[in-house]
């Protein structure tokens, strides 16, 4: 089965993750497969713009957390101590550049959310043009407690500074109708109403000429880097890399190897653990 699909509807290029049974979770395919139908789809004479979307119950559940706890991939996320740094550096730069293939895409992206786009989930769905999500979907980076950082970092530019912050100083999930009051995304709809909205905006968008929304999307996005967005991203990813080898982040994955990933998991988003003195807060001394 493939884990990313691409179709072609008229003017639209349709990009799907297509990792139903794991809430389109990422491994090591997912990223590089992503920029490939991006690419495709830049590249088709005929598309307009791109529609990307998940299969299933959800948009995207964030990294494949059981995958490289069992030793899958090459990422190797929580190496052996001592750590190398440019290891783990390398592998998430090259996600972030596949993430951000939306982003330098000529082309628009529409990003359709549908129950879940977290953690690097919520990478992928902010590297887009516009962003959809249904009301009751929900959108957040909860590994911003312990354990990482969201390395194309488009939740400052797309939120401003304190905003931001309130995002990842708690690493709280919110559901689509906050996400479109504060700005994060262009709209949230009910989930009934998901699918018509974003093809009614596909549809107008496809009625541009290529050449005219290339300009646009060319402009907006020159203005965004001119701010020194690569610079900003290269030092998140250096910091997600330090978050999972620090102190708090070994005693969070030690904890989910001892507990379970679901039990380390709620600990962290509850906030009912504390990282550095690696016990549960109400914990006697």
């Amino acid at each position: 089965m493939a884990k990313v699909i691409f179709e072609k509807t008229g003017r639209i290029g349709r990009i799907i993750l297509n990792r139903p049974d794991v809430m389109n979770a990422i491994d090591d395919e997912v990223p590089s497969l992503l920029a490939a139908a991006v690419a495709e789809a830049d590249a088709d004479p005929d598309i307009h713009l791109m529609v990307l979307s998940g299969a299933g119950k959800a948009f995207c559940a964030g990294y494949d957390l059981t995958y490289y706890a069992e030793g899958n991939g090459a990422g190797n996320v929580t190496q052996d101590m001592p750590w190398d740094p440019i290891k783990d550096y390398k592998f998430m730069w090259k996600n972030t550049n596949h993430f951000m293939s939306l982003w330098r895409a000529l082309k628009p992206v529409i990003c359709k959310v549908q129950g879940y786009a977290v953690a690097g989930g919520s990478d992928i769905a902010l590297c887009a043009d516009l962003t959809i999500m249904a009301t009751d979907a929900e959108i957040g980076y909860m590994p911003a407690r312990v354990w990482g950082c969201p390395t194309t970092a488009m939740w400052v530019y797309r939120l401003g500074a304190e905003k931001a912050k309130r995002m990842l100083f708690t690493g709280d999930r919110i559901n689509g109708q906050e996400a479109a009051d504060i700005g994060l995304i262009l709209k949230a709809v009910p989930p009934e109403r998901l699918d018509d909205e974003v093809e009614k905006l596909a549809e107008r968008m496809a009625s541009v000429p290529i050449n005219q929304l290339v300009m646009q999307k060319m402009v907006i996005n020159q203005a965004i880097e001119s701010t020194g967005l690569m610079n900003t991203q290269r030092l998140a990813t250096i910091f997600d890399g330090i978050t999972r080898h620090s102190p708090e982040g070994i005693n969070f994955k030690d904890r989910a190897v001892e507990m379970g990933w679901k039990q380390a998991v709620n600990e962290r988003d509850q906030g009912s653990f504390d990282w550095t003195l690696n016990r549960p807060i109400n914990a006697p001394k």
